[in-house]
């Protein structure tokens, strides 16, 4: 399970965000909690694969439970 904190400001931002974690193989579930700003994505997949993905288009992410953004 890979949780990350992620900014979430419009229904754009999630829609990319679906994109963007639907183009990663082996995952299962997937849940994109707009109030608590947070991405949870479970399967075969680590935080890195995640955190690239959303990078890739964009997002600052963040390990859930870490104030500060991390860069990979």
């Amino acid at each position: 399970v890979v949780e990350l904190k992620v900014g979430l400001h419009c229904e754009e931002c999630i829609k990319k965000i679906l994109k963007a974690i639907k183009k990663i193989e082996d995952i299962e579930t997937y849940d994109v909690d707009m109030q608590l700003n947070k991405v949870t994505v479970t399967g075969n997949v680590t935080t890195e694969e995640v955190t690239k993905a959303l990078q890739k288009i964009g997002k600052q992410v963040s390990n859930w439970g870490e104030d500060t953004a991390t860069s990979y």
